[in-house]
C-alpha cells in the first residue's frame, strides 16, 4: 500500500458500487446486528456510471478518527459506522495474533481518516448508503490487511450495503443464527453472465427521502402483518424462481417478478402505519408507461423497481434500450438538452410510430423526470492503483478541489 515517508500515512483508495434490489429487502429481526426478515436479491450496477470512491489514511500522527462525506466532515461516532470500525480493527488485531507476520501491528492502532464521495445523488433512493458501506469496509480491510468474509461486516454498517461486496447478481441470506454468521451475501452469478441486459435510471428527484428507510422499515415491522405474510410465505418462493431466471437469462420471468417484488414492498409501505410513502405522481406515471410499452408489444420486453424513493429503475434487454429511452423522452420531455438529460452509456436515437406513442395511453409530462443513467451490471468493489486518485492529501486532509 503506498506510504508517505516524511509523515508515515499510508493512502488506500477503492470504489464500490451501487446495487438495486429486484427481490427487496425491508425489515430487520435485529437492529444492531441488521439481520433482515428475509433474503433479498439485486443487481449490481457499473462504476462507469455509479460508484463510491473512499480513501483512507492512518498514521500515528493522527489524534482521532475523522470521516468526510461528499465534502463536508460527518460525525465519526454514528453507532453503525463505529460497528465497522470495530469490528475491522478487531480482524487485524486476530490476523496479528494468529501468527501472520505481514500483519502490521501499527495500521490498526493509529488513527484513521476517511474521505467519501458519491459520484450521484445521496440518500434519494439510489442506494447510497449501500455504495458507502461496502466501499469503505473493502477499503479499511486493504489498508489493514483483512482478508475473507467482508459482506458480514458490511452488513452491519447498512444492511444492503453486504450485496454491493460482489458484482453481478447478489444474494443475501437472511441466515438463522442469533449472531448473524450466516446472514452474508453471495454472488449468484457474475456481471458477464447475461451481457444484453440493460439498467436504466430514471432520477424523478435527487431530493432527500420524508422518511428515511432505517426508520421506515423498523414502523413497518411494527405496525405491517402484510410484511410479515411476505418475508414468511412469499419471499422464499421468489428468491428461488429470480435465481432460476437469472441463470436461465429469462427475462419475461425476471422482469414480472422484479415488478411484482416492487409493487409489494410499496404495497407494504402503505400497509404501514401510519402509512409511508416513497412513490410519486411521476413514478406512477413511469409504472402506467412500463404496462403500457408492454401491452403493446403483448410481452414484457421492459420492467421497473423503486426502492424507498421515487427515482425508477428500468430492465430491459440492449435490442430494446433505444426505442425505450425515445419513449421515455417522448412522455417526460426534457428540459435540458439531450446530451445532459441521458448520461451514462450512449443510446442511438431512433423514430416511434404513432401506433406506439397512442397506445400508451397517456399525456406527455414535462419536468417529471430530471435526467436517466444508461447503465448495465458490473463488477464489485475495486482497489485503485492511481495515486493521483487519493481523496485525502500528504496531510491526511481532504484535498482542495481544483
Amino acid at each position: 500500500m503506498p506510504e508517505d515517508k516524511v509523515h508515515k500515512l499510508t493512502l488506500v483508495t477503492c470504489t464500490a458500487p451501487v446495487n438495486i434490489a429486484v427481490i427487496k429487502y425491508w425489515g430487520k429481526r435485529d437492529e444492531d446486528l441488521i439481520l433482515p426478515i428475509n433474503s433479498s436479491l439485486s443487481v449490481t450496477l457499473h462504476q462507469d456510471q455509479l460508484k463510491t470512491t473512499t480513501t483512507v489514511a492512518c498514521s500515528k500522527s493522527f489524534k482521532e478518527d475523522r470521516i468526510w462525506l461528499n465534502g463536508k466532515e460527518d460525525d465519526i461516532n454514528q453507532p453503525r459506522l463505529q460497528s465497522c470500525l470495530r469490528e475491522l480493527r478487531r480482524l487485524a488485531r486476530k490476523r496479528r495474533c494468529d501468527g501472520d507476520p505481514s500483519a502490521d501491528v501499527l495500521t490498526y492502532s493509529h488513527k484513521v481518516h476517511i474521505c467519501s464521495v458519491n459520484n450521484f445523488p445521496t440518500a434519494a433512493g439510489l442506494a447510497s448508503s449501500a455504495a458507502g458501506y461496502a466501499c469503505l469496509v473493502y477499503t479499511l480491510a486493504r489498508l489493514l490487511g483483512v482478508e475473507g468474509e467482508l459482506s458480514e461486516v458490511a452488513r452491519q454498517g447498512s444492511g444492503s450495503a453486504c450485496r454491493s461486496m460482489y458484482g453481478g447478481f447478489v444474494q443475501w441470506r437472511k441466515g438463522e443464527q442469533e449472531d448473524g454468521k450466516d446472514s452474508v451475501a453471495e454472488q449468484v452469478e457474475a456481471e458477464s453472465h447475461w451481457p444484453e441486459l440493460r439498467v436504466l435510471i430514471l432520477v424523478v428527484s435527487a431530493e432527500r427521502k420524508p422518511v428515511g428507510s432505517t426508520a421506515g422499515m423498523q414502523t413497518s415491522v411494527e405496525t405491517s402483518p402484510l410484511l410479515k405474510h411476505r418475508a414468511d410465505s412469499l419471499v422464499p418462493g421468489r428468491m428461488e424462481e429470480m435465481i432460476s431466471a437469472i441463470r436461465q437469462r429469462d427475462f419475461v420471468a425476471f422482469g414480472e417478478l422484479t415488478m411484482k417484488d416492487s409493487n409489494q414492498f410499496h404495497a407494504t409501505c402503505m400497509d404501514t402505519y401510519p402509512p409511508i410513502f416513497y412513490l410519486s405522481d411521476v413514478s406512477r406515471s413511469v409504472i402506467n408507461l412500463v404496462h403500457g410499452y408492454n401491452r403493446h408489444y403483448g410481452e414484457t420486453r421492459v420492467a421497473y423497481t423503486f426502492d424507498a424513493g421515487p427515482n425508477a429503475v428500468i430492465y430491459t434487454l440492449e435490442q430494446h434500450v433505444a426505442e425505450l429511452v425515445q419513449v421515455l423522452m417522448h412522455f417526460f420531455p426534457p428540459e435540458t438538452n439531450g446530451g445532459e438529460f441521458l448520461r451514462g452509456l450512449p443510446v442511438s436515437p431512433v423514430s416511434l410510430s404513432e401506433e406506439l406513442k397512442g397506445s400508451i395511453r397517456m399525456n406527455p409530462l414535462s419536468k417529471g423526470i430530471s435526467y436517466i443513467i444508461s447503465t448495465k451490471a458490473g463488477p464489485g468493489p475495486q482497489l485503485v492503483e492511481d495515486p493521483n486518485v487519493h481523496l485525502l492529501g500528504s496531510d491526511g486532509l481532504p484535498k482542495k478541489s481544483p
